[in-house]
């Protein structure tokens, strides 16, 4: 059946349905994806979709399969269906408290009953795979040839003018650099070319982040691309680049992107005098912007910030008063997009105090900067407090809406992921090159280091590392590109995960160079203290994590509270009410929901597909376990809802794995079998990784050691420090 399904061949639609592509295999039945109510069932008149995206199966037992000629709502395709098939056994439905999918999660107060994302959906035990599957890509070739004539300029420019060692001794750019970059347009990549950008797509922009972008600082390395020849029609030139790169350019990057990140609000101003005011000048390099969100007692909970903003009586004007820290070109910025408390009516007629954001200029007065941070790495970034003292700020530059602060701010976070992904992927494969260049080339015992299996492990889980950052990187760019409405989860996990891959790559590159990895002159201890910094900032990886695993606990406790509903109206489709409660029965007792991915996958990777769909069986399973256990008690469950971010975090990582080795695979890529290597390999381990982390939530051992770790940071914080006795026993007081 899924033979006949062709792989990769976006070309066929379904009417004006712009979001049909295959037919995915659920157990015995077959759904046709899509993203707007296109056709109705021929059969039983039931809508295909949803408004937004959903799968239909007939009721009457039929199934949806590839369309042919017949009719469609808006288009002239229809549907053909398979034989009728027996229905399962529906067994009898669950008892669902309310108050299981009550919870406490302070991210949204609405949660959406329908999504597209993959990972919100793995949460509810449901695979969605139209977001990764087949390996998206959203650059014409045109579109690639554009972007392969900005490498060369790029290359020549980091080879032959900035100085990375001047920069870092400089702890600031020098001048000649500064210009270079405004003469290549480095500062409104994305910015429309009307408003005087280069107006590139995210994919394109996470190749040359990670191809020649990263030479400019702190994300280091280049080249981190989905496959070299992808997206590069020079394979070994873009490697060169990879080589030649490695190690260099720190803090550049982070100037640069610090400059880009508020772009994308300010294109969005609706008044063309702004765009043109704030846009334009930034875009060229003339201005220098900055994002001023953290405070001294606001880091993670951006929610508790203290800076406020007081409208004038005329109206005209806003009176802003606080202080900013750590901000990134805070000390040379002239245009600052600042968040601040402001009063605002609320439904209740109550004044309440929410975030707003405005764009503030430092010739309005009252600006000030102290002195750049002595920092650990990233140090020619500058980075520096602001003080705001009654800045007359215009009302019209009010940025996304009274109130709307902390949303302009999500999405700034959210959008600024996606180029720390792919440049974090461009700063591994550079490392690897030195990794792998010393253990071919030193002798130890005899033999080539590159021989003896502990190196090779090393080795291979670095190569493993990087092709799934890289993968995330150009999955979620795409997806971007695309214009997916849901993807948050998705960037979250990917800047976890790339974060993390890198300081581990970067750490083994070391251990494999021994004390030459330990010195100055071989590079790596630098990237080491740049890369640190990657798992605090744009939110830290504990918090994401908290994210990651509320947001979606939240998602499927709204789908929960929405089959009590459905289960208790009388008006209802009973029929796929019940179908639901019994695959929901089903996966209870360990029995498969029968979700597949059979004609998505290459199947020379069907074992690891099955692995995958196994998982999303178990982690829906266990969500609703703690869904129905702890209940409204769940979102103070730290410890359980870090080991569920961590299994859906597995979980993403082999969907985007397996889906670009299929495409490897299908389009018989030079690196297709190791590409197969790296994929199965990925996902037998992250199978078993998920399968720990699931069983520990619900066990009643490692629920003890978690109570147990409670009472041991109790006691340490209490102390003030580690509370023993010293193994001497030279002091009777355990605190001394």
């Amino acid at each position: 059946m899924g033979s006949s399904l062709p792989h990769y061949d976006q070309s066929q639609r379904v009417g004006n349905c712009r979001g049909s592509r295959f037919c995915v295999p659920r157990s015995h039945f077959w759904f046709r994806e899509c993203e707007q109510q296109q056709a109705l069932c021929s059969q039983c008149s039931v809508a295909m979709c949803s408004s937004t995206c959903g799968f239909h199966q007939c009721h009457l037992g039929l199934a949806i399969m590839w369309p042919v000629a017949s009719q469609c709502v808006g288009g002239s395709t229809g549907f053909q269906h398979l034989p009728p098939a027996a229905l399962p056994a529906v067994p009898r439905p669950l008892a669902l408290p309310c108050a299981a999918a009550s919870l406490r999660a302070g991210y949204s107060s609405h949660v959406e009953v329908e999504s597209t994302s993959f990972v919100r959906n793995i949460f509810n035990g449901q695979l969605v795979p139209t977001n990764v599957f087949p390996f998206p890509s959203a650059l014409t070739e045109e579109e690639t040839q554009s972007l392969q004539t900005l490498l060369h300029p790029c290359t020549r420019f980091f080879e032959e003018v900035n100085n990375p060692a001047a920069n870092e001794k400089l702890e600031s750019i020098e001048e000649a650099t500064l210009a270079g970059l405004k003469d290549l347009g480095a500062f409104g990549l994305q910015v429309p070319v009307e408003l005087g950008g280069t107006g590139l797509k995210n994919s394109q922009v996470r190749s040359l982040l990670a191809r020649a972008l990263c030479r400019w600082g702190c994300i280091l390395s280049v080249e981190g691309t989905a496959a070299s020849r992808c997206c590069c029609p020079d394979p070994p030139a873009a490697r060169r680049l990879a080589r030649a790169t490695v190690g260099a350019r720190r803090g550049t990057t982070r100037h640069v992107w610090s400059r880009l990140r508020p772009l994308p609000q300010y294109a969005r101003v609706v008044d063309p005098e702004q765009k043109e005011k704030y846009t334009c000048p930034i875009a060229s390099g003339e201005a220098v912007a900055a994002f001023c969100l953290t405070e001294p007692t606001s880091g993670s909970d951006a929610a508790s910030i203290r800076t406020v903003a007081d409208l004038s009586p005329c109206g005209r004007f806003y009176t802003l008063n606080g202080e900013k820290i750590w901000i990134s070109n805070g000390g040379i910025a002239e245009i600052f997009t600042v968040f601040a408390k402001t009063p605002i009516k609320v439904e209740t007629g109550e004044m309440k105090e929410r975030i707003s954001a405005f764009i503030v200029e430092r010739a309005f007065g009252g600006v000030t900067s102290g002195p750049p941070e002595k920092k650990m790495g990233i140090k020619c970034s500058n980075t520096a407090q602001v003080h705001f003292d009654n800045v007359k700020v215009p009302a019209e530059n009010l940025l996304g809406g009274l109130g709307k602060g902390f949303k302009v701010a999500m999405n700034i976070l959210n959008n600024g992921r996606f180029g720390m992904v792919s440049a974090l992927a461009g700063t591994m494969r550079g490392v690897i090159v030195k990794a792998a260049d010393h253990a071919a080339n030193r002798t130890q015992f005899g033999d080539k280091i590159s021989n003896y299996g502990a190196i090779q492990e090393k080795i291979a889980r670095m190569a493993m590392l990087h092709y799934v950052t890289e993968s995330m990187a150009y999955v979620l760019s795409a997806n971007m590109d695309m214009k997916v409405p849901d993807y948050k989860l998705e960037a979250a996990i990917s800047k976890i995960f790339a974060s993390e891959a890198a300081w581990h790559v970067t750490d083994e590159v070391i251990q494999v160079l021994g004390g030459m990895g330990y010195m100055q002159e071989a590079g790596i201890e630098k990237i080491m203290r740049d890369l640190r910094i990657f798992r605090i900032f744009e939110g830290t990886n504990d918090i994401l994590r908290l994210f990651v695993a509320l947001t979606g606990v939240q998602y499927a406790g709204s789908c929960l509270k929405n089959l009590q509903k459905r289960l208790m109206s009388p008006l209802g489709n009973v029929r796929a009410v019940l179908r639901e409660v019994g695959w929901r029965a089903k996966r209870k007792v360990g029995i498969s929901s029968g979700f597949s991915l059979q004609g998505l996958v290459h199947s020379d990777l069907n074992s690891s597909a099955v692995q995958l769909t196994t998982a999303v069986d178990l982690l829906g399973e266990a969500v609703e376990s703690l869904l129905l256990t702890l209940g409204a008690r769940l979102p103070d469950k730290q410890f359980h809802l870090k080991r569920v971010a961590d299994a859906a975090i597995d979980m993403y990582a082999m969907a985007v794995v397996l889906s670009r080795a299929s495409r490897a695979l299908t389009l018989k890529l030079v690196s297709a079998e190791h590409e197969k290597l790296l994929c199965r390999t990925w996902c037998q381990e992250a199978y078993e990784r998920v399968k720990a982390n699931l069983r520990a939530v619900k066990s009643s051992t490692w629920n003890q050691s978690c109570s147990n770790m409670k009472l041991i940071s109790h006691a340490v914080v209490q102390n003030k420090g580690v509370y023993t006795t010293h193994p001497l026993d030279i002091c009777r007081d355990p605190a001394l």
